[in-house]
C-alpha cells in the first residue's frame, strides 16, 4: 500500500487526467518527460542552487517555546513564511520554469486565489526573462491587492476573471482556456498539487523538499526524522503535500489536514471538502468535489482567499477516505483568533491559510512529549487587511 501516485497519476481511486482533446498534447509532453527531466543532474543542480541561493532554502524548523506552553505539547514550525516571496509557492514555480525551459516554452501562464502562487510565478518569470499572464478572480484581485502590485511590478499581466464566484476556481477556468488556446509555446505553472495528472504528483515532488527538510532538521533537534504528527491547511493542498510526501508511508507518523469550514461546515458558505465533498471531476482530475444532487460544482466560501477551492487534491482525497488522514474543519473565526494567538505569542503573523492549521488545538489534545509540527506556509503581509477589518485593528 503507497499514498504515492501510480504511473498513471491515481491516488487510489483519485487522480487521473480527464480533460478535452485539444489539451491532450500538453499534458502528454509534460507526462512523458517530467519523471525524466526531474532526474537530469544538471536539472538538479539548477534546481538546488536556485532553491538555496535564491528562495533561502533550507527554512527554518522553529521551537515555539510560548505555543508550547499554551497547548502543553512540543510545537515546531516549518518556516515556509521565510522563503523569498513570502510563501511555500516559490519552491514549485522555480520547479516549473526550470522544466519549461527544458520543455522549450516561452510564455507562462498561471492562475492564483490568495496572490501568493502568482508573485511566485511573476518572480520565477522575471529571473528568466519570460513573459507570464496570470489569472485571478475579481473578487480576490480586490481582497489580495498588495499582491496583485507585486505581480505588476514583476512583469507580469494580470487578467480578471470575470465568470462565476469570480474566485480561485474561475481564475483555472480561464487559464485552462488560454492554454487550449495556445498549446505550443505556452507552459501553465499550476499551483497547487490539482488539475491532470502530472501536475498534482509534479507539484508535490516539487514541494517535497519541506519534508525532507524536516526530516533532517528534526533529527538534529530530538533524534528522530519522525513527528509524531505534520498539521497543515488544505485547500488545494501543496504546502501540506509538501510536508506529508516524506512521510505518507510511515504509519508512525500522524498526519492532519485542516480544512476552511467558513461561516460553519453546514452554513452554506464553507470550502470544507472532506466533510461536504463528493466523488466528481474538476479542472482534469478525479476528486472530492463540493457539488449539488446533479453534480454542478457549489460555490465555496472561506475568509482566506488560498481555501476557497470547491475540490481538494487527488492525493488528501485519497488520504481522507482511506483513512490515512485526519481532516478537521476551522471556521473563520476560529482560524482568526488562533492567527492573532500565534502573533501574539511568537512574534510570528502568520497567513489566514496557516491560521487555519493553529486552530487545531481547539479541536484536538496532544500529549506533552508529542511532537507536531505545523507547516507555516506563508506570512501575513498579504492579509493584514483583512485581519485589520476582522480585528477592527
Amino acid at each position: 500500500m503507497t499514498y504515492h501516485a501510480n504511473e498513471k497519476g491515481y491516488y487510489g481511486q483519485f487522480g487521473g487526467a480527464f480533460i478535452p482533446e485539444m489539451l491532450y498534447p500538453n499534458t502528454e509532453e509534460l507526462r512523458q518527460n517530467y519523471i525524466r527531466i526531474m532526474e537530469e543532474p544538471s536539472f538538479i543542480k539548477e534546481f538546488k542552487a536556485l532553491l538555496k541561493d535564491y528562495v533561502g532554502r533550507p527554512t527554518p524548523l522553529y521551537f515555539a517555546n510560548r505555543l508550547s506552553d499554551k497547548y502543553k505539547t512540543k510545537i515546531y514550525l516549518k518556516r515556509e513564511d521565510l522563503c523569498h516571496t513570502g510563501a511555500h509557492k516559490v519552491n514549485n514555480t522555480i520547479g516549473q520554469i526550470l522544466m519549461a525551459k527544458r520543455l522549450g516554452k516561452t510564455r507562462i501562464i498561471a492562475e492564483t486565489g490568495a496572490g501568493q502562487h502568482g508573485v511566485a510565478t511573476a518572480t520565477v518569470c522575471a529571473l528568466m526573462g519570460i513573459e507570464c499572464v496570470v489569472y485571478m478572480g475579481e473578487i480576490d484581485i480586490a481582497r489580495q491587492a498588495p499582491n496583485v502590485a507585486r505581480m505588476k511590478m514583476l512583469g507580469a499581466e494580470v487578467r480578471s476573471a470575470l465568470s462565476g464566484s469570480r474566485t480561485l476556481k474561475d481564475a483555472t477556468n480561464e487559464a485552462i482556456r488560454d492554454w487550449i488556446n495556445n498549446p505550443v509555446n505556452t507552459h501553465y505553472i499550476i499551483g497547487s498539487v490539482v488539475g491532470p495528472h502530472p501536475y498534482p504528483d509534479m507539484v508535490a515532488r516539487f514541494q517535497s523538499v519541506i519534508s525532507e527538510e524536516i526530516q533532517s532538521q528534526l533529527m538534529e533537534k530530538e533524534g528522530t526524522p519522525n513527528p509524531d504528527y505534520v498539521v497543515a491547511c488544505v485547500g488545494g493542498g501543496s504546502n501540506a503535500a509538501g510536508a506529508y510526501y516524506h512521510y505518507l508511508d510511515n504509519n508512525d507518523v500522524g498526519i492532519i489536514a485542516v480544512e476552511a469550514a467558513g461561516k460553519g461546515v453546514h452554513s452554506g458558505e464553507s470550502a470544507a471538502t472532506s466533510a461536504l465533498g463528493k466523488v466528481g471531476i474538476i479542472h482534469g482530475s478525479k476528486t472530492l468535489l463540493m457539488q449539488t444532487q446533479d453534480g454542478q460544482i457549489t460555490e465555496p466560501y472561506s475568509i482566506s482567499a488560498g481555501l476557497d477551492y470547491p475540490g481538494v487534491g487527488p492525493m488528501h482525497a485519497h488520504l481522507y477516505t482511506s483513512g490515512r488522514g485526519e481532516f478537521i474543519s476551522v471556521t473563520d473565526d476560529e482560524a482568526m483568533e488562533a492567527g492573532l494567538v500565534v502573533s501574539q505569542l511568537e512574534g510570528i503573523i502568520p497567513a489566514i491559510e496557516t491560521s487555519h492549521a493553529f486552530a487545531i488545538f481547539n479541536h484536538r489534545k496532544f500529549k506533552k512529549d508529542d511532537i507536531v509540527v505545523i507547516n507555516l506556509s506563508g506570512r501575513g503581509d498579504k492579509d493584514l487587511q483583512t485581519y485589520i477589518d476582522y480585528f477592527k485593528l
